[in-house]
């Protein structure tokens, strides 16, 4: 606990060259998202002395709230999975807030993102603080692929009482010291391990690896989309059913 805390205070008060995130390629997203940007708002979230993006779709009639967290090296209005859920989410009424997650250039190969997972504990804590001033004091999480990993990191790192749930789609089984068979174990928040049919071979080949890693968490439950791709392109419908079906099981 006294670790997490220490961590967690370097993590708030860093200074912005203390970031492995690359800062100028967040910039360059996030003016491409701004000028783009035809649902919800542009809100910028704290994390210590760094600014970032977030977008936050209001529902009319809100039943709760999520968090959507991109994969890797992208942005929170990417065309697939990431924008699908925070309009379509918003439109049958939960609130949606999508989070830029840290990202590195684009030469970075997968495992070089292992030492940035870290960094996105303190902009989940901003996310869920920004939310809960809007009057969502438990919310739950929605990730996708390396997202997941990085939700993943934070549920592990002890109780979360203002998450509800979590919705972790796409979700592998990596090596490295952020390896989600060693995080899975950690995590008590009810979980949902959705995956498609025709996903990516790492992530359908660990899922008795990841329900395994999982056992000790009662409210885990894996759920597969026959037919559906890692980005669910072609079947936003059954991504979308599934994960309102989850939501509406798990009431804020």
């Amino acid at each position: 606990m006294k670790r997490s805390l220490i961590f967690l205070l370097f993590m708030l008060f860093a200074l912005p060259g203390a970031w492995a995130s690359d800062l100028a390629k967040e910039k360059r997203w996030a003016d491409q998202v701004m000028e783009n940007l035809f649902d919800g708002e542009a809100v910028w979230l704290q994390a210590g002395e760094l600014k970032f993006l977030g977008l936050l779709t209001e529902a009319a009639e809100p039943k709760g709230a999520v968090v959507v967290m991109h994969g890797v090296g992208i942005h929170p209005d990417w065309q697939t999975i990431v924008n699908p859920l925070r309009v379509r989410l918003a439109a049958a009424g939960w609130t949606t807030l999508s989070i830029q997650m840290p990202i590195l250039a684009n030469e970075a190969e997968l495992p070089e993102y292992q030492a940035i997972i870290p960094e996105a504990d303190v902009r989940i804590v901003s996310a869920l603080s920004f939310l809960k001033a809007k009057g969502f004091p438990r919310v739950t999480l929605i990730a996708h692929s390396l997202g997941t990993t990085m939700a993943n990191h934070y549920l592990a790192g002890g109780e979360r009482p203002d998450v509800i749930s979590y919705v972790a789609i796409g979700m592998g089984v990596r090596g490295g010291v952020h390896s989600n068979d060693t995080l899975l174990p950690k995590i008590r928040v009810p979980l949902l391990d959705l995956y498609g049919g025709e996903d990516l071979q790492e992530v359908v080949g660990s899922a008795d690896i990841r329900a395994t890693a999982a056992r000790g968490n009662p409210g885990y439950v894996q759920q597969r989309v026959p037919g559906a791709d890692h980005f669910f392109e072609g079947e936003e419908d059954d991504l979308l059913t599934a994960v309102r079906a989850w939501l509406e099981g798990h009431p804020q």
